[in-house]
């Protein structure tokens, strides 16, 4: 099977069983989103999920959370991974939003990227999901699935791994694609031991054909 070949079985399978794939992150505008992305860092979304709806009615925009503190801001995440610096991120990037974007989060891969407290992935993620651009936010979960399934040459980091996937992936699926990864990376394609039994990509699966 060629490297076309593999992408487009495994595209067309997702299209087929997976229809609708989408964060499972709660928000409803590209601020709050924005948190939730940033406290998602090496957390759970349910964490973030349970931790977000009393901190999006303290803070509905960036003027009034730039105007708070990080004490202020961490008793309302202090249940997620890295409290205190995502504390001290999500001030900075109040304050960046208030300062430098007249208090709207920017549409633009570099000027996302100059936020405090976000990296290419989460900017990636703003991307595709607040703005519904082409991009491709490349977390453990698609990095090992798509190493797994031979989507990527052993890949060795993730911006390579972004770089083969945009490359072979048609611009329309891109959104969708991202989550179908981290979705199947997440409940069947698991890190210590993936669930090939459940599993309807096994016919195009480097992984699977290597266990046989």
């Amino acid at each position: 099977m060629t490297k076309k070949e593999r992408y487009s079985a495994v595209i067309d399978w997702f299209d087929k069983h997976m229809p609708v794939a989408e964060t499972e992150l709660h928000y409803d505008n590209p601020f709050h989103l924005l948190i939730a992305v940033i406290l998602s860092a090496q957390c759970t979304d349910k964490r973030v999920n349970l931790v977000t709806p009393p901190l999006f009615e303290a803070y509905p925009t960036p003027e009034v959370m730039a105007a708070s503190s990080t004490d202020a801001i961490y008793h309302y995440i202090k249940s997620v991974s890295y409290p205190n610096n995502k504390a001290k991120n999500l001030l900075g990037m109040a304050k960046k939003l208030v300062n430098d974007f007249g208090g709207q989060v920017p549409g633009a891969l570099e000027e996302l990227e100059s936020i405090p407290g976000v990296g290419r992935k989460t900017a990636n993620v703003m991307l595709i999901v607040a703005f519904n651009k082409p991009a491709m936010p490349v977390d453990t979960h698609v990095f090992r699935v798509s190493n797994r399934i031979g989507l990527t040459d052993d890949s060795k980091n993730p911006e390579q791994t972004e770089k083969e996937l945009m490359k072979y992936i048609p611009a329309k699926y891109l959104s969708k694609a991202h989550h179908w990864l981290i979705l199947h990376g997440r409940y069947i394609c698991i890190a210590r031991k993936p669930k090939c039994e459940e599993c309807g990509l096994t016919p195009y699966c480097k992984f699977f054909s290597k266990k046989k």
